[in-house]
């Protein structure tokens, strides 16, 4: 039997069931620690506020959510059991560092001057998917990659190469954070030539990009990709949500519903103070909540001809697949 650990422990792949591949219940941005006088933490709130939106999301069917909250952004594996135990939805957490502007680079840059980085991040990723994380005995399901924009810089570099040995000795999923859609084939080749297994990669946020000739170079690779951003616009160069739909439309069309998984990336509670967005600006994004595809997606999907067995694939079969590793159906 085919097994990926949760925040609750080890669960059959065929019980991941409706799958969410990329949503954050807590995320903060490196140094929220340093804002918490005016951005305190009190546990029993959020975790209130938590499990309401677990069981939101359970209203619609979903019984996995992939939360790949990086080490460095607030990633609690304690809080998400609580979650979980509340609420019975099977939460699967990450190790992982984000991108260099956006993540905590200069501890693991202090330690590359030292010549030990990038064997420190095998060893971190080892110990965590073997013995679990911070004494704690949870384990992450996946190892959350991520890159900047228009390249993969030496800094990320290492993590990915340090993944990469990992998977190979563990099976482990790799999930990746491409900015703006950039570097989707670049994420993939490098993984593959460093050894990774294609079936256990997805490469993550390309519905950044509305090519789907650029889609079709990484998907081609025997990868898994997310459409996982529906809800963002405009910020960080995100397209809108009916680009994000056409380019959906023209991959299914051309047979490749079988490697697209999809999501929202919702920060659902935020670390720190809670980010004060304009009117404009609230207004573009309203339709950011984990409840956004079910109801505002889908029905355009089917509208235009994509079954529900298509369907079911991206919010769910695809997700057994990527866990059990099995080989994507390459067009």
């Amino acid at each position: 039997m085919k097994t990926v650990e949760t925040v609750t422990g080890p669960i059959s792949v065929e019980k991941l069931g409706k799958t969410l591949i990329h949503e954050h219940f807590i995320f903060g941005y490196p140094g929220y620690q340093g804002d918490v006088t005016l951005g305190p933490f009190n546990e029993e709130e959020v975790l209130k506020q938590a499990i309401g939106i677990a069981r939101q999301i359970q209203s619609y069917g979903v019984e996995t959510v992939v939360d790949p909250t990086p080490n460095e952004c607030g990633r609690d594996p304690l809080f998400l059991k609580k979650v979980s135990e509340a609420t019975g939805l099977n939460i699967i957490c990450a190790t992982g560092y984000y991108y260099e502007g956006e993540g905590a680079p200069p501890y693991f840059k202090f330690r590359q001057g030292l010549g030990t980085a990038e064997e420190d991040i095998y060893e971190m990723f080892k110990v965590e998917i073997t013995e679990g994380i911070a004494g704690t005995g949870i384990k992450p399901g996946i190892i959350k990659l991520a890159s900047s924009r228009d390249q993969i810089s030496p800094y990320e570099q290492m993590f990915f190469r340090a993944a990469a040995r990992v998977q190979q000795e563990t099976g482990i999923v790799i999930l990746t954070h491409t900015q703006e859609g950039t570097m989707g084939p670049e994420q993939a080749r490098i993984l593959i030539e460093l050894g990774a297994d294609p079936s256990k990669i997805i490469i993550g946020h390309m519905c950044g990009n509305t090519d789907p000739d650029y889609h079709k170079q990484v998907l081609d690779q025997g990868v898994r990709i997310g459409f996982d951003r529906f809800g963002i616009q405009m910020l960080v160069g995100a397209p809108f949500d009916h680009e994000r739909i056409a380019t959906l439309l023209a991959l299914v069309k051309d047979g490749y519903e079988d490697q697209i998984l999809l999501a929202h990336d919702t920060v659902n509670i935020w670390l720190g103070r809670q980010p004060v967005m304009n009117e404009q600006v609230t207004q573009i994004m309203e339709n950011w909540h984990p409840g956004h595809i079910f109801d505002n997606i889908l029905p355009s999907l089917r509208d235009q001809g994509v079954t529900e067995t298509q369907i079911d694939k991206m919010l769910g079969r695809n997700a057994v697949g990527l866990f059990a590793g099995e080989p994507a159906k390459v067009k």
